[in-house]
């Protein structure tokens, strides 16, 4: 199993130590069968990117930490403690100096890497005196006071940020997508308001018709339910549904063969329940809502499912989701035109931020206005005396040249007389 595929999951070294005791039973499925079915070789799978800003740098060092069998072998005997306390971390002074020397040479360049970025931020805001070591210390996931050596606090240090910062993920999604709904509720309403009555009467009355338009769908199944998956396993898969099998329909969806379903797996399931509801061409369906349904689809099965909360659905946590009655008779779900994102008071504070905002912004182009007016004067007057200059030097030199040509002395006569 490729550490990659497992760390985007959050917990990416804490699964590698559970693969004897939950490694999945073989099954053998004739994949003819299948609609599309394609031949999936795992170490050539490109992990989706984790949307870390240090995302290359992670992906490099998993690379070559999994050349080291030292490493891989301590680590499948390792439990989840011993990896998340950072005493799997220690292991690292064993591996062989190849790979120490790689690790030092991929921290050099992120170090340069971060460093550049700072460089070119200050400069954009024109400061001077770059202080990199201080400034390397926001970075952390990696130990800054020794740029040039990877040591068992740099791998440390990597795990912890790279959990931490893909746990909070979800949460800025769902809070990127409120904000996103408050600002185009706060655009419909702006715009009403430019209208006259009539008008406004005729674009309330389309937005409810459109409303309503986009909640007359299909029921939509239940995420993780036995009538979800059957749909997928009938429409996706091309397969019998009288002949539904939980552990045949795991190894199908499992694409890269790790033995586990992760969370980008368990949301290409939900792909047939969202179109029921969503369509591109609609004017009345949202796609960016669509994405945020296919989120709240993924976390209600994996809170229902993954019951250690690595983030990864195992056979054995599969089926036994499978037996619980919530599977075979699940609640109806509610689809986001049954939700309310925000409230009035939420939708009324939003909008006192971005009145600030825009105040802020206007202050500050009014002060960028006032600088190229002076500027602008500035320049002005620079060409004045530059013309004023120009003036001057073209009556000393006409001065200079009448002198030359015509040179005389007290009294008109030639200062020079000819030879005789």
């Amino acid at each position: 199993m490729r550490w990659s595929t497992i760390l985007q999951q959050c917990y990416f070294l804490s699964v590698t130590c559970l693969l004897t005791a939950l490694e999945a039973v073989p099954i053998d499925i004739d994949k003819t069968k299948v609609k599309g079915a394609q031949p999936v070789d795992s170490a050539k799978i490109e992990p989706p990117d984790t949307g870390l800003y240090y995302d290359e740098y992670l992906k490099q060092v998993i690379d070559v930490l999994e050349t080291d069998n030292h490493f891989r072998e301590k680590l499948q005997k390792a439990d989840i403690e011993e990896i998340k306390s950072g005493r799997l971390s220690k292991e690292l002074d064993l591996v062989s100096h190849h790979v120490r020397t790689k690790l030092d040479e991929l921290k050099r360049q992120e170090v340069g890497r971060l460093r550049m970025l700072i460089k070119a931020k200050l400069d954009s805001h024109h400061d001077t005196g770059i202080d990199y070591h201080a400034l390397l210390k926001q970075f952390d996931h990696l130990n800054h006071m020794n740029p040039d050596k990877f040591e068992s606090t740099d791998l440390d240090m990597l795990i912890k940020a790279a959990t931490s910062d893909l746990e909070n993920y979800d949460k800025t999604r769902h809070e990127e997508f409120k904000k996103y709904e408050m600002m185009k509720e706060h655009e419909r309403r702006e715009y009403l308001k430019t209208l006259n009555e009539e008008k406004r009467k005729e674009e309330e009355s389309k937005f409810e018709e459109m409303k309503k338009k986009h909640e007359n769908h299909p029921k939509v199944n239940h995420p993780g339910s036995k009538d979800q998956l059957k749909e997928v396993w009938e429409e996706a898969d091309g397969l019998d549904p009288n002949d539904f099998d939980p552990k045949t329909f795991f190894k199908l969806h499992d694409v890269n063969n790790d033995g586990f379903l992760d969370e980008q797996e368990l949301e290409a399931l939900f792909t047939k329940e969202l179109e029921k509801v969503y369509d591109p061409k609609n004017e009345e369906d949202d796609m960016v809502e669509m994405e945020e349904e296919r989120l709240r689809m993924r976390e209600h099965v994996m809170n229902e499912v993954d019951s250690n909360k690595d983030r990864l659905v195992t056979l054995e946590e599969f089926l036994k989701a499978t037996e619980k009655k919530e599977f075979l008779e699940p609640d109806s779900w509610e689809t986001l035109d049954q939700q309310q994102f925000f409230t009035e008071e939420e939708l009324k504070e939003y909008e006192n931020l971005i009145s600030l905002q825009e105040n802020e912004l206007k202050k500050k182009a009014g002060e960028l206005q006032k600088q190229k007016e002076e500027l602008q004067r500035q320049h002005d007057q620079l060409e004045a005396q530059k013309l004023e200059y120009h003036q001057v030097i073209q009556q000393m030199e006409q001065k200079k040249l009448q002198q030359e040509l015509s040179p005389s002395v007290p009294g008109g006569e030639s200062k020079f007389k000819p030879r005789m």
